[in-house]
Formats: C-alpha cells, structure tokens, sequence
C-alpha cells in the first residue's frame, strides 16, 4: 500500500513534495493566507503502519519564528483525542519527524488541534448553562459568526473581567485554556466559580481569529492580517474580530483583560504585561505583582523568571492587545503565553506542553481571579 498524505481538512497544512519512500518523505509548510508567515503544520498519514517513517518539512527554516523548532518535538495521534509527542530534529533548515505507526491513519501536527467544530461545541455546550449567553457580535472576513459569551448575572456593579483568546491561530493551546476556564466558571458545584460570580461578570471571546484557524495559519486571518496589531485603529474590512470586540468592550467596561496567547521559543508559561504604557502606576505595579504571585501558587505551571523583556516605560507597542486595552481602560491586562515545547519546569516526556495541561491552567484562572478581584 503507497503512503498518502493529505491535509485538506479544518486547520490542515502540508504541501507534499515526495512520499515514494517511507524513510524520506519530502514536504513543506504552506505560508498563511496572504502572508509570509509559516509554522503551523498539521497533515494525516494513511498506509504507513508498520513502516520506519520520516518526514522531513524541507522549508522549516523559513519558518517565523525558527528558534521555535529547537528542543521542539511534534504531536502524533491516532484518534485526534490523545496526542503524544514523537522524535523530531532541526539541522537548521529540515525539521524530521520519526514515527512507525501502529495503525493504519496518524495525524502529525505542531500541536494539538482545536477545530472549528470543537469550538462550536465548547460555545453551544456552554449556553446550555443559565449563567451563560452567547452572542453573534459581527461576522468574520469570510462571513463566519463572531461568538462573544457573558457569564454572570449581568448586574453592571460587579467587576468586568474579560478573556480573548486565538488572536494568533495556530496558538491552540489558548482554546484549549479556554475550555478550560469556561466548564469551571459553569460548574454548579465549583465553590470557587460561585463566588467568583457573585463579584464579577465574566465576558469571553473563545476564537479571536475563526478564518485563520480553519485556513491552518498561524498568524493571520484570511486576508493576512496579525490581529495583535490591530488594536489601536481595527477596521470592520480588516480585522472585524478585533473591532467588534473592542467596540463591546467599550460598551460594557472593563476591570480586567487576559489575552491568551503560545509563544513558539519559550519552553514556560509566563505573562506579558503593560509596564510601558504611558499610565502605569503604582496600583497597577501592585496588581501585576499579585496577579502573577497568587498564580505561581496556584498552579505551578506558571512562573516569573523566564518571559519577555519588560517594556520601558512610556515604550510600549498601544498597537498590542493587552497594552492598548491596559491604556484605555487604565485596567490590569495581561498576555498570557503557554508553551509549544514543554514547560520546562515541569516537564511531561510523554505528552509535552499539552491540550491537557493548557485546560488545567484555564481552570486555574478562575481561584487566581478569585484572588484579586476586590483589588481590581
């Protein structure tokens, strides 16, 4: 039976170049979408089982973000459920991938998908909740709906905390964290969730970037454009994900912003925050210092020492996500990044930085909000 590789499916990426022989078989990375950016790979194998496989990605050099592929290992799984990590090496320019699979179809994929469907899901199974209302607020550059979820009782004096996640789409462990957070803050029993609720208003938007994540980019939207520049001047033409947002943002308020981000290089969980923006003060140094603090202690995956270099003050990018919403809202914002890699703290052979561990630290969000709402 010969080797066929295929990848037109939601989030597929892989051009083949050659699959005649199990033991080099040639492909490549398709850029995004109107965009130069490339990295996000995710393509099934079918005959294959049994046979010693390679798979060489001959333009993982051009990659965006190439230090991302050192000391990095692909995800493989059999039933798009369990995806465990395989032997892959980068000389620079190749990235290889060795597996010998045990059944007749694998999936291979930077990391563990999260599709369109399972997004649906994650939306449709949360509006079953009384707590929950989920809302078109506009349309995607390819006419998709835009899903915006309040949970809470809606009463305007509590706190508005908000959490976007997916601006950059093959980030799907940003999804992942939202399932995450999202099932706890609906749980009737989670003691933590209940009182959280009963001093916050929760407004979450799942998939800033539905277009791209479907495309398989990594970066963009279908037109090209990296949402996380768009925050200063967002058009309805250009980035409709990110101007509807803002606009409901404006609309509602905000106490608190979380922008859920994975960071290709970085083998740890860590925050970004707003240090350069022009109105940093001494309450938000204090609630940067908590937020980040309480966290660690909640859930160890977190950590302060290995991140971005701060901004300077008065330097940082109001074009950002978390900078631009920090600014006007004069609110903690905070961009979370989660790991391709492992967490190198603590680190799972097996499995990797995982669609497992990213729910688990969506969970760990809510007793971390818990913490310093009152502050906010």
């Amino acid at each position: 039976m010969s080797i066929v590789i295929s990848s037109t499916f939601d989030a597929g990426n892989v051009e083949v170049i050659n699959a005649d022989k199990s033991s080099d078989i040639q492909l490549q990375i398709r850029k995004d979408t109107n965009s130069d950016f490339l990295q996000w790979f995710y393509f099934r194998v079918q005959g294959a089982k049994g046979q010693s496989c390679r798979f060489n990605l001959l333009n993982a050099g051009d990659a965006a973000y190439p230090e991302g592929w050192d000391n990095y290992q692909a995800r493989a799984s059999y039933d798009r459920e369990t995806w465990f990590q395989i032997p892959t090496e980068y000389d620079g320019q190749v990235l290889s991938m060795n597996l010998n699979p045990e059944h007749d179809t694998v999936y291979i994929a930077y990391f563990a998908p999260f599709s369109y469907e399972q997004h649906l899901d994650l939306v449709d199974n949360a509006q079953l909740s009384p707590k929950c209302a989920v809302e078109c607020i506009g349309h995607t550059t390819q006419g998709r709906p835009i899903e915006f979820l309040r949970i809470g009782d809606g009463d305007s004096s509590k706190k508005k905390l908000w959490v976007i996640a997916r601006q950059h789409p093959g980030e799907t462990m940003a999804e992942w964290f939202m399932l995450g957070l999202i099932d706890r803050l609906l749980d009737e029993e989670d003691a933590t969730s209940l009182s959280l609720l009963d001093k916050a208003n929760l407004y979450l938007v799942p998939n800033m970037n539905i277009d791209g994540s479907i495309l398989g980019n990594l970066r963009v939207n279908a037109l090209g454009v990296n949402y996380n520049r768009e925050w200063l001047e967002p058009s309805i033409a250009k980035s409709p994900e990110v101007y509807y947002t803002k606009q409901k943002m404006q609309e509602i308020g905000m106490d608190f912003v979380l922008d859920v981000h994975g960071d290709e290089g970085l083998p740890y969980c860590f925050l970004s925050g707003i240090e350069g923006i022009p109105s940093f003060n001494d309450k938000l140094s204090k609630l940067t210092d908590s937020f980040i603090n309480n966290w660690m202690v909640i859930n160890p995956d977190m950590q302060n020492q290995y991140g971005y270099p701060k901004n300077e003050p008065g330097k940082a990018n109001l074009q950002i996500g978390s900078k631009n919403l920090g600014e006007e809202f004069k609110c903690l914002s905070q961009t979370l990044e989660m790991p391709f890699k492992q967490n190198n703290n603590i680190p799972d052979e097996l499995l990797g930085w995982s669609s497992e561990r990213s729910i688990k630290l969506g969970e760990s969000l809510v007793t971390t909000m818990l913490s310093i709402v009152d502050d906010l």
